[in-house]
């Protein structure tokens, strides 16, 4: 049988029965130690500051910055996108839905067979790798320098195609429209096509 242990005894631990260290203190610093320490921030006295007044004055992004993407345009406003998906499928966390869908004489939306019908970047998960930059075939999808991405409900931070289609510059026509007379999504993909054809142009 195993020894029943004894209850403890209410005694009061006084302060007598801890033993007592000495502790051994360093030498005092001195005056001239603590006129040492005393030079770090009053040298920062008088350094420029690094804060800006945000949001009324932003600071520069870098060149190669990652911040909120963008579906980009041919010349003549045919949309690069060719709903591929190799950018859904590249993405490590699952942030991007892409649906494709065939276009057609009279929706004719990107060169070639197909486009992006649906596009969605879910920016509650994207990380901001630049992976799915690296996957698209056609330069469709580049990121931008924006950094303002906070709202005020989850659902705002799931941008559709219409919050990520780039705007139609001098020349861009809004698709759908047909190709450039005389090419196909090949002279589109070299650069051939620098602006839309006269025949295009909405009266």
């Amino acid at each position: 049988m195993s020894e029943q242990l004894e209850p403890l005894n209410n005694k009061e631990i006084s302060v007598n029965d801890v033993p007592f260290t000495q502790m051994e203190t360093g030498e005092s610093v001195g005056l001239l130690g603590h006129l040492k320490g005393f030079w770090i921030p009053f040298s920062k006295m008088f350094k420029k500051t690094l804060t800006v007044e945000y949001p009324e004055v932003k600071a520069p992004t870098q060149e190669r910055f990652h911040g909120r993407h963008q579906l980009n345009r041919h010349p003549d406003g045919l949309e690069k996108c060719i709903g591929c998906e190799l950018c859904a499928w590249a993405c490590p966390a699952d942030a991007i839905y892409v649906e494709g869908a065939n276009n057609t004489q009279d929706n004719q939306m990107s060169p070639g067979e197909r486009y992006g019908k649906v596009y969605q970047i879910n920016y509650l998960r994207c990380v901001f790798c630049g992976l799915c930059i690296e996957a698209c075939p056609t330069r469709a999808l580049t990121m931008t320098n924006e950094y303002e991405l906070a709202d005020d409900s989850r659902a705002k931070l799931i941008f559709e195609k219409e919050d990520l289609l780039a705007p139609l510059r001098q020349g861009m026509l809004m698709p759908p429209h047909p190709m450039y007379p005389g090419m196909n999504d090949t002279n589109y993909y070299k650069g051939d096509v620098q602006q839309s054809h006269p025949s295009q142009d909405v009266k």
